[in-house]
């Protein structure tokens, strides 16, 4: 593992910016029965250097360079240009989704040797490219593979020490200007590599023990903050499993998702109190299972489902099949829409939330504080999450859930900005009272000390409830819209 204590020292760009942002576009595909000189000819009218061999569905399957080429016609002089691209290619490409940040990129190819390096969409097809080249206009050190040596690990307390590099990663990019929203993304994407990288050592470890392989396809899913990118310093588990087998294939599920779950425990991200967990087999369903709780949660709700969709509904996946993943949210977000009444029973939830403002706009706390995750962050994203389904809206951010509204024609953009501004500031506060917990050598906790704070801060602060008060009055103008 490399040393991570000079985090706070770093530019902060490449935690600030994703992929999708500053990667080469479109790319240049082609099938792998072309021939090289078909393909050399398509890379000199492009004027590009490689291009990406797909498949019939689009989906990457290798990259041939100028390299490649020039070796081929090394060995097999002209006849390389009758080859076809599958016998040249370079496979399997390395490849990282569009809403990856860019210190992955960096490290991966950094740590690989890699000149290039594909950006992928949500279905493994190629938008576009990152390069050495580009990467030279980024400042960065050895120190920003933190992510991806989570992907090297081989045990918990590997990636145990990258978990405890986040407290100083996160002040370093609080101190150089990054939002709280940012920073929260950059812990829930070093979080859920952690997940992931657990989840790959759980399966091999079942099948070094004489296990066979998962049985039938499945997806391993983080809920609730996790999911949303919204991850701070205090976190838990909060994970589920979603498989297309019968009853008798839980066996291996169950034993997967013990291993998981005691691995992600060591590696200091604790199990969950409620037990939202997949080795509780509550959370680990098949398909058809997950279909029929969801329409009991829609159908029949109560209190407790209301706990159950704040979790369930902002699930993202993070192992195994997404297109099984992508299937199960369909299925939650169709079931849900069909349902008024659990529609509204979403809406009443949010409006029976209180502010900690009293009459005259006073904080009002409890021994000088209050719990921002209650009263602050809990009704922005329970209201976010419950227009969200009613509109059919797949993003599981909230600030992502809010800015699909206002593009809707849900939400004007002054509702939007203020909404926005209540979100990033209650992120803030939460997240720099954390800080000060760490450093102080306690838990990190959501009850902050508001008339602690600097005055411009506590206007704000106020400002925020504030408008997190009228979102009784939005959330039921949104669900009659």
């Amino acid at each position: 593992m490399q040393d991570v204590s000079t985090l706070t020292r770093l530019d902060s760009f490449p935690y600030r910016h994703r992929l999708a942002e500053v990667m080469a576009q479109p790319v240049l595909t082609a099938l792998v029965d072309i021939s090289v000189a078909a393909a050399c000819d398509r890379m000199d009218r492009a004027k590009v250097s490689s291009l990406v061999v797909v498949d019939e569905a689009g989906r990457a399957l290798g990259m041939v360079t100028e390299r490649d080429i020039l070796r081929c016609l090394a060995q097999a002089r002209a006849a390389a240009l009758d080859m076809r691209l599958f016998e040249v290619m370079s496979s399997p490409v390395h490849c990282v989704p569009g809403d990856a940040y860019l210190y992955v990129a960096i490290a991966r190819m950094t740590r690989l040797g890699l000149r290039h390096l594909v950006v992928v969409d949500g279905t493994d097809r190629p938008v576009g490219m990152i390069t050495g080249r580009a990467l030279l206009k980024v400042r960065a050190s050895q120190a920003l593979v933190i992510g991806d040596d989570v992907a090297q690990a081989e045990g918990a307390a590997d990636m145990d020490r990258a978990r405890k590099a986040l407290p100083d990663l996160a002040a370093g990019l609080l101190a150089d200007g990054v939002s709280a929203r940012d920073v929260a993304a950059v812990i829930s994407t070093v979080l859920r590599d952690i997940t992931t990288r657990a989840a790959e050592l759980a399966e091999r470890g079942m099948i070094a023990d004489g296990w066979d392989g998962a049985p039938s396809p499945f997806a391993l899913l983080i809920l609730g903050s996790g999911g949303r990118g919204e991850s701070l310093l205090s976190f838990d588990q909060d994970n589920a499993i979603v498989h297309t087998g019968p009853p008798a294939h839980d066996v291996w599920y169950a034993e997967f998702a013990r291993r998981l779950n005691g691995t992600l425990n060591e590696a200091g991200i604790p199990y969950c109190e409620g037990d939202v967990m997949a080795r509780n087999p509550f959370w680990r369903r098949s398909l058809d299972d997950w279909r029929t709780e969801i329409r009991h949660w829609v159908f029949e709700p109560k209190m407790q489902t209301v706990m159950n969709v704040d979790i369930f509904f902002d699930f993202l996946p993070v192992y195994g099949d997404r297109d099984l993943a992508r299937e199960l949210k369909r299925i939650a977000f169709d079931t849900a829409a069909t349902s008024a009444f659990f529609l509204q029973f979403l809406a009443i939830n949010v409006a029976r939330m209180d502010v900690p403002l009293g009459i005259f706009g006073e904080f009002t706390t409890t021994h000088g504080k209050l719990n921002a995750k209650k009263f602050g962050l809990l009704p922005l994203v329970s209201a976010a999450r419950a227009k969200a389904v009613k509109s059919g809206i797949e993003a599981p951010g909230t600030a992502d859930r809010y800015r699909a509204l206002a593009e809707a024609g849900l939400l004007h953009d002054d509702d939007l900005a203020s909404l926005l501004d209540a979100h990033e500031i209650i992120l803030r506060v939460m997240l720099e009272q954390q800080l000060r917990d760490i450093a102080a050598g306690g838990a990190p906790s959501a009850r902050i000390e508001p008339r602690q704070l600097p005055r411009l801060t506590q206007k704000r602060l106020k400002t925020a409830f504030k408008r997190i008060r009228t979102l009784k009055t939005l959330i039921g103008s949104l669900q009659a819209g």
